[in-house]
């Protein structure tokens, strides 16, 4: 019994904390890009990875993660320092306008009557890799203990509890200004996409998954020099470069 608790546990929490950096994607992009690509391409995403989960089984161990990483990583970071920048500009600009996505020069980057296919590529990837992530956890803590029962329970429950949470918050996210989104969701794209290349390289993080931390931090001191210094120069305190 001590030993299908301690697998239980173990594997909800390993399995949280890559559903966390799921959410965070697909959350972030549906506030920013619309919901109808970004729910679609999560649930494409997700028909994926359960197509690959049922062919492979057990074998998943055996699959590079290498470079699926540095893949994903590589179109995350293009697309998020894209919304990086954007999102520095307009902030920078405007401040906090767009309370609500009330602000006309603020609408959402997709308005055609098709599908974003920015929001589908952007939310289909985080799913599939971090789905990748959690079902390589759940199969080796579950066939390493003899539990693989156990640990599906625990990476299946950390998703659906991780994901209900997101969703709850999804209405709360869309009240942030949408300058401000924009550049929040472009940190958070370049946070991921930096750690995920560069460990697809063969990079190895000092602190693991709590190097994340240290990019996140990083991005948002470099965010708020550039804000200043945009201001700046808008105001006329110093030349443009």
């Amino acid at each position: 019994m001590t030993g299908l608790v301690a697998v239980l546990v173990t594997t909800f929490l390993a399995s949280a904390v890559e559903a966390i950096e799921m959410v965070t994607i697909v959350v972030g992009v549906g506030a920013t890009r619309g919901w109808r690509s970004t729910i679609i391409g999560a649930a494409s995403g997700f028909g994926v990875l359960a197509v690959v989960v049922v062919v492979l089984g057990a074998a998943l161990r055996a699959v590079p993660i290498g470079p699926l990483r540095l893949v994903v990583g590589a179109l995350l970071l293009v697309f998020g320092l894209q919304w990086f920048r954007k999102g520095v500009m307009r902030v920078a600009a405007r401040g906090f306008a767009g309370i609500g996505g009330s602000d006309p020069h603020e609408a959402a980057e997709w308005t055609g009557p098709g599908m974003d296919w920015t929001a589908w590529l952007l939310a289909f990837k985080g799913v599939v890799l971090e789905g990748l992530e959690v079902a390589f956890i759940v199969v080796t803590f579950g066939a390493g203990a003899n539990q693989l029962g156990t640990a599906v329970v625990g990476g299946v429950g950390a998703v659906v509890i991780v994901g209900g949470i997101g969703f709850s918050l999804h209405q709360t996210v869309r009240r942030i200004p949408r300058s401000l989104l924009q550049l929040v969701v472009g940190i958070l794209l370049t946070t991921f996409g930096s750690f995920w290349s560069l460990e697809g390289l063969g990079v190895e993080w000092p602190a693991g998954d709590g190097a994340i931390i240290g990019l996140l931090a990083l991005y948002v001191l470099t965010a708020v020099i550039y804000i200043t210094l945009e201001r700046q120069r808008a105001l006329g305190l110093r030349p443009a470069v």
